[in-house]
C-alpha cells in the first residue's frame, strides 16, 4: 500500500498575523516573524485508497493527543489536500491520518502544524508520481501551505521565519535553541476560532493602524534581536500581544480569550521581571495560553519558571539543545 508519513512543527509568532487582505487566499495585512516550536508537531500519514473520495481519520498513537476534527473541520482539510492534488495533477484517491503531540483548537498554533505537514505529505507522495520541477522547493511548499492555513506557511522554516506575502523564508538570527515554555490556561476547544477572530478584529476601531504599528514593531524586533537587546525585544514583543488581544476585545462583537488565569500569568511574568530585570520573552496567540521564550544561557530562570507556574498550570516545557560542533 503506498503510504507516507511526516509531521511538521508549530510556530508561535512574535509580531503577529492578524487581519488579511485576501480571505480566500490568507494573505496578510502586515508582515510576521514567528520561532519555530520543534517540539510542538503534528504527524500525517496519507495512504492512497480505492474509490472516488478522500477521507480523513485521527491517526492513532500512544504518543500522540486523541483528536476530534469537526465535519467542517475535515472538510477543510479535504479541501486543501484536494488543491494540492489538482496543482500535481493527481487523481488517485487518499486516506488522511492527522495527530498532534500537544493539544489542538486552544491557542497552541495547530493548525499551522497541521496543514504544513498536509502540505509536507503530500508533497512527498504527489513527487513520486507525477514529479514536478517546483515540487520540493521550499518557498513554493510554503506559499501552498499558505492557502489551506495562513501561519503554517512559517512552519516549513527554522528556527524563525518571515512571512511577508505569498510565502514565508527562513530569517538569519543569531538567537537559537531557545528553551520554550506553555503555561496551558485552557486546553478546552476555543469558542471563537482563528478564522473568525481575522473577520471580527477589521471591526475594531484600533484596526485602523494596525498594519503599520506591526510593520514598525517587526523592525524594531528585528533590530533589538540582531543586536542583543533582549530588554528591547521583550517590550516589543509584550505590546504586539497585547496590541492584538486588545482588537478582539473591541471588535463587533467583542470577544476575549484571556481568563483571569492568563491574566494570572502575565502578572507573574512582569513581578518576576521587575525583580531580575531579565527573563523571557513572553506572548500569546489566540487563545488562553502564555508562551515563553528563554535565551540558552537562561536555563536556571527556565527552571524556576517551569516550577513556579507548575504549582497552579499545567506546564508544557521544552529544553532548547544546542547541536554538536565537530
Amino acid at each position: 500500500m503506498n503510504s507516507v508519513l511526516t509531521s511538521a512543527p508549530s510556530n508561535i509568532a512574535l509580531i503577529k498575523y492578524m487581519g488579511k487582505t485576501d480571505t480566500t487566499g490568507n494573505k496578510p495585512t502586515n508582515g510576521s516573524l514567528s520561532y519555530t516550536l520543534e517540539n510542538l508537531r503534528t504527524f500525517v500519514r496519507l495512504t492512497e485508497i480505492e474509490g472516488s473520495q478522500d477521507q480523513w481519520k485521527p491517526l492513532v498513537r500512544e504518543d500522540l493527543e486523541k483528536i476530534e476534527l469537526s465535519e467542517k473541520g475535515q472538510q477543510r482539510f479535504l479541501k486543501h489536500l484536494a488543491m494540492l492534488k489538482n496543482r500535481w495533477g493527481i487523481t488517485k484517491s487518499f486516506l488522511v491520518e492527522s495527530g498532534n503531540n500537544f493539544p489542538s483548537d486552544c491557542g497552541l498554533a495547530s493548525s499551522a502544524s497541521s496543514f504544513a505537514a498536509l502540505t509536507l505529505a503530500a508533497a512527498e507522495m504527489f513527487q513520486k508520481m507525477n514529479p514536478q520541477p517546483w515540487g520540493e522547493d521550499k518557498k513554493t511548499l510554503s506559499e501552498l501551505s499558505r492557502m489551506g492555513s495562513g501561519s503554517s506557511c512559517r512552519s516549513l522554516f527554522s528556527p524563525w521565519a518571515l512571512w511577508q506575502a505569498e510565502y514565508a523564508e527562513p530569517m538569519g538570527l543569531e538567537v537559537t535553541h531557545m528553551h520554550h515554555i506553555v503555561v496551558v490556561v485552557e486546553d478546552s476547544k476555543k469558542e471563537v476560532s482563528s478564522s473568525d477572530a481575522h473577520k471580527l478584529v477589521t471591526t475594531s476601531p484600533r484596526f485602523d493602524g494596525r498594519p503599520e504599528r506591526a510593520e514598525i514593531r517587526l523592525k524594531d524586533l528585528v533590530h533589538a534581536l540582531r543586536f542583543n537587546d533582549w530588554h528591547m525585544a521583550r517590550q516589543i514583543v509584550w505590546d504586539e500581544f497585547i496590541d492584538m488581544h486588545r482588537l478582539f476585545e473591541t471588535s463587533t462583537p467583542a470577544f476575549s480569550y484571556m481568563t483571569d488565569g492568563s491574566k494570572k500569568v502575565l502578572e507573574d511574568c512582569q513581578k518576576l521581571w521587575n525583580k531580575w530585570q531579565d527573563g523571557p520573552l513572553v506572548t500569546m496567540d489566540a487563545g488562553a495560553n502564555v508562551h515563553m521564550l528563554f535565551r540558552n544561557d537562561q536555563k536556571k530562570s527556565f527552571a524556576e519558571y517551569r516550577e513556579h507556574f507548575g504549582k497552579d498550570f499545567k506546564v508544557l516545557a521544552f529544553e532548547g539543545v544546542k547541536e554538536n560542533v565537530h
